[in-house]
């Protein structure tokens, strides 16, 4: 049986030009059901490794990224904290194209159109790898998150509610 050449994405190609390992994991869109439980069913793997990209605004500084667990909610009030704001919002979806270069179901933290601040949850660190968006809907990467955390210069915080 032969496999279909997985078309590498612009995360990937900064991945490969850093010299990072990961792997390219394909998976069945389904457009009425781009949550991240989807993703993580279609993947075989347990939510809790499977992470969702969310850009955020700032009050105070302007746009940023969390990487939180893909079955749970942003704590609003934690991540403007973590980025120096005294309150922040998700961007409304019609802004996330044009801000970021990515569509909703897309979006990684890796190869934006401009570097933001990025902010990943603590528990990413207890996994030995885990998947984020490719940058396309349909592909994720699977990465060890240190590697992650340092190719993004990413902060490790505490950004889910409870």
């Amino acid at each position: 049986m032969t496999h279909a050449k997985i078309a590498k994405t612009n995360a990937a190609r900064l991945l490969d030009r850093a010299k990072i390992a990961y792997e390219l994991i394909p998976y069945r869109v389904d457009e009425e059901h781009l949550a991240a439980t989807h993703v993580a069913e279609q993947l075989g793997e347990p939510i809790e490794c499977v992470f969702k990209t969310l850009v955020l605004k700032g009050d105070r500084t302007g746009h940023f990224v969390c990487v939180i667990p893909g079955d749970r909610e942003v704590d609003l009030k934690a991540a403007a904290r973590v980025s120096g704001n005294k309150k922040c919002d998700l961007i409304p979806m019609k802004e996330l194209l044009p801000t970021t270069g990515y569509i909703r179901g897309g979006c990684s933290p890796i190869g934006m159109k401009k570097p933001f601040p990025v902010f990943i949850h603590a528990t990413a660190s207890n996994y030995s790898h885990i998947y984020i968006s490719a940058g396309i809907r349909g592909l994720q990467i699977k990465i060890a998150p240190a590697d992650l955390i340092d190719f993004v210069r990413a902060a490790v915080a505490d950004l889910v509610a409870d």
